[in-house]
């Protein structure tokens, strides 16, 4: 491409910026003496001259004509005095004639820019009325601490393990945490816009392909402070667990497929089960609240923390077991193991069988196995975040997929 090839395109990048922020300045500016001073010439004459005075690769220039830019808003605001001027305009030409010096060096960053910036403001209706109406203190605040988390207690946490033979860290721990903290997040603002049940049931089905156990655990803290939503909460856990079944029989696609030919069957029957029960889960209205509650806590973070130091002593006192008695407790922490992650555990005994290690036949049974201490993990999970109410609703619903699984594999 040629320079003078170069130069218009950038040309046209920079104008291309300004009439987008500009159409939509244009449609805010109103109508008579009132209007905003700057439309959608303004916001397009702005975007070239940074284009031009980016092209002239001259620094001072660049700060001089955004220092202009700056002295005539701030005339035009002086002029409207008595009249709200606001700021959003003025910013955003200045913005704008910024992404006309950026699109000399970087057009398609420039471009993607000035479209965020329109969504932006063609927002504003919106974003005004999530901050000042829908949002409420207590959830600004969990927001709040769900970022400091995530963005400063994860980044300053020690990622190195334990002892030297705990290789959990605890950067790990916090990680778990705040897991536990996004789930609980995820149910509360599906339920805030889709409505309870289908919200609720909804990010179940997300969740569970993350953890299913911290799911049903995280919804069991949720179902036990609204107990109205109860029967919710329980279709959702239903959900996450048919996203189990969906992970093992990619995890055995993927690590081990000719193993289809044992698990194949058991497993589809377990997916068919897990889906009914999900299913009428979803449709069981028995006790569903005849209004939305109230906005209340996006999660509980003691709750989550109590779950991340459970996870970390069960992984830790298995690390304690090989370490003491050595490979002989191998199959009994291999079987315990399941209460945290069946996958891994399903993964590994595949690869011993893509390795033959493990017979084709053999492989079926330690796999169901991993998946009854699951499903035993997730119960126990449910009863520490839920209760009674919570687990007894939930037993039928986890344990019908895994002994359709076992049935089908004891028919073969």
């Amino acid at each position: 491409m040629s320079s003078l090839s170069a130069l218009a395109q950038n040309l046209m990048t920079a104008l291309g910026c300004g009439l987008l922020i500009g159409l939509e300045r244009e449609r805010r500016k109103g109508h008579g003496p009132d209007r905003l001073p700057a439309g959608i010439r303004t916001f397009s004459l702005a975007a070239v001259c940074g284009a031009v005075a980016g092209q002239l690769n001259q620094p001072t220039v660049v700060v001089a004509a955004a220092v202009l830019i700056g002295i005539i808003t701030a005339i035009a605001a002086y002029k409207r005095r008595g009249h709200d001027p606001g700021i959003t305009t003025a910013l955003a030409l200045l913005l704008t004639y910024l992404l006309g010096v950026l699109a000399v060096t970087q057009p398609l960053l420039a471009a993607a820019t000035s479209v965020v910036v329109t969504a932006l403001l063609a927002a504003r209706g919106l974003l005004h009325r999530f901050s000042t109406t829908l949002l409420t203190e207590q959830e600004l605040r969990d927001g709040l601490l769900l970022g400091a988390v995530g963005l400063i207690a994860i980044p300053l946490a020690p990622d190195t393990p334990l002892t030297s033979w705990v290789t959990t860290t605890p950067r790990r721990v916090v990680e778990v945490v705040l897991l536990f903290m996004s789930l609980q997040a995820l149910a509360y603002i599906a339920q805030r816009i889709a409505g309870a049940r289908l919200g609720i049931v909804f990010s179940g089905l997300l969740g569970g392909f993350v953890s299913s156990t911290a799911t049903i655990t995280a919804f069991g803290a949720r179902a036990r402070a609204t107990s109205e939503l109860n029967s919710a909460y329980v279709a959702g856990a239903l959900a996450s667990n048919v996203t189990t079944v969906i992970l093992l029989l990619i995890v055995t696609i993927t690590i081990y497929p000719p193993a289809l030919a044992v698990l194949g069957a058991p497993l589809l029957a377990g997916l068919l089960a897990a889906c009914l029960v999900a299913g009428a889960g979803l449709l069981n209205r028995t006790h569903s609240p005849a209004a939305e509650p109230p906005p209340g806590r996006a999660f509980h973070p003691l709750h989550a923390v109590a779950f991340a130091l459970a996870l970390t002593g069960t992984s830790a006192a298995l690390s304690a077991a090989i370490h003491s008695f050595g490979p002989a407790a191998a199959d009994v922490t291999a079987i315990l193991g399941g209460l945290l992650d069946v996958h891994a555990l399903t993964a590994s005994t595949l690869s011993l069988g893509a390795a033959h290690q493990l017979s084709l036949q053999s492989l079926a049974v330690p796999v169901l196995l991993a998946w009854s201490a699951n499903t035993t993990g997730k119960l126990i999970g449910a009863w520490l975040g839920g209760g009674a109410r919570y687990t007894v609703a939930l037993a039928v619903g986890l344990s019908a997929p895994l002994a359709a699984a076992w049935a089908v594999l004891w028919l073969r």
